[in-house]
C-alpha cells in the first residue's frame, strides 16, 4: 500500500480528500494535518510515501513545508500540491521544489485519481528496478515517461468508457492473459475501432503494454496487457 499524508487547513476538505484517496486501489491515508508544523512532524513520524499538500496553511505556507520536507533526511516523501493558488510564482515554486503534480481546487475525484494512478505507476516502476545497478537509458525514459504522461483520455474519448475498458483489461491481465481490440469490443459493447482507441490511449499513457501475435496470414494481432 502507498501511504498518504493529507495536509489541509480545512477539516472538511481534508476529510473529502482523504475519502478520495481511500477509493483508489493501492492507497491508504495514514495521517491528516491541518497546519504546516503538524505536517512536518507527521511526515517525520509516519514516513508517508506521498503528501497531498495545501499551500494556504494557518502558520507557515505550503511552499515552506515543501522545502522542509525536501531537506529532512528522516522523511523525504513525494508531494502533490493541492491548492486554490493560481499565481505563477506559486506554480514555479512547486515545480522547483520537486512537486510531482499541481491540482487547483476545487477538483473532482477523477482528477485526483488520475494523478494518484500516475504516481502508483511511477512507484511500481522504481520498485522494479535493481537498486544496486546503474540505470539504463530505457529505465530512465520509463521513469520520466511515467511521471509526465497524462492519464486523461484525449478529446473524443470519455472517462466513463475508459474506466469500463480499464476494468476489463485489468481483470484479464490479473489472470495472466491479454486482450485484443475485438475481444474488448465484445466485452464492453462498443465498436472495435473505439475499443482500440481506448487501449492505445492506455499504452501511450504508460499504463498498458502491447505485443504482436503473429498468425498464419494477414497482419499480426495487437494484444494488450495492463501494467
Amino acid at each position: 500500500m502507498i501511504r498518504v499524508l493529507v495536509v489541509d487547513d480545512d477539516f472538511m476538505v481534508a476529510k473529502v480528500h482523504s475519502g478520495y484517496v481511500s477509493r483508489v486501489d493501492g492507497f491508504e491515508v495514514v495521517g491528516v494535518a491541518h497546519t504546516g508544523a503538524d505536517a512536518v512532524v507527521a511526515a517525520d513520524e509516519l514516513r508517508p510515501d506521498l503528501v497531498l499538500l495545501d499551500i494556504y496553511l494557518p502558520d507557515i505556507d505550503g511552499m515552506s513545508v515543501l522545502r522542509q520536507l525536501r531537506g529532512r533526511p528522516s522523511a523525504d516523501p513525494d508531494v502533490i500540491v493541492i491548492t486554490a493558488a493560481r499565481d505563477l510564482d506559486t506554480v514555479r515554486g512547486a515545480i522547483h521544489g520537486g512537486a510531482l503534480h499541481y491540482l487547483i481546487k476545487p477538483f473532482s475525484y477523477e482528477a485526483l485519481r488520475e494523478r494518484l494512478e500516475s504516481f502508483r505507476s511511477l512507484h511500481r516502476t522504481l520498485a522494479d528496478l535493481p537498486g544496486d545497478a546503474p540505470a539504463a537509458q530505457q529505465d530512465v525514459d520509463r521513469l520520466f515517461g511515467t511521471r509526465t504522461r497524462s492519464a486523461t483520455p484525449p478529446k473524443g474519448l470519455s472517462s466513463e468508457t475508459a474506466r469500463v475498458v480499464e476494468d476489463i483489461l485489468r481483470e484479464r491481465s490479473a489472470g495472466g492473459g491479454d486482450l485484443s481490440a475485438t475481444e474488448c469490443a465484445e466485452a464492453t459493447e462498443i465498436s472495435r475501432v473505439s475499443a482500440r482507441k481506448y487501449l492505445e490511449h492506455f499504452v501511450e499513457s504508460g499504463r498498458a503494454e502491447v505485443r504482436l501475435r503473429y498468425g498464419g496470414t494477414g497482419r499480426p494481432e495487437r494484444r494488450y496487457r495492463w501494467v
